[in-house]
């Protein structure tokens, strides 16, 4: 069985990083940092905007930042597809 992630990174989604920094609800004059790392495509990052919304409507602590990272694990020239199996013994 294939594992979800190597499916999405052949669909074209990389390993996406956040570095989200938001005010402490009770403490407004502090920040604090929350890190997301998910699989999303670049660069409108649809998987990310989702989440940030969702933050928006359900969490109390405003966001102040944030920092985004990319990096496509696989691309279409880097894997190809093999049309036999050899087994040794």
């Amino acid at each position: 069985m294939v594992s979800q992630d190597f499916i999405r990174q052949l669909e074209g989604y990389g390993l996406t990083t956040a570095k989200i920094l938001y005010r402490m609800p009770d403490h407004p004059g502090l920040l604090q940092t929350y890190i997301w790392q998910e699989y999303d495509l670049a660069p409108r990052f649809p998987v990310l905007r989702d989440f940030l919304r969702f933050w928006k409507r359900e969490l109390e602590g405003p966001l102040h930042s944030v920092t985004v990272a990319h990096a496509r694990l696989i691309g279409p020239t880097e894997f190809r597809a093999i049309e036999g199996e050899l087994t040794l013994h």
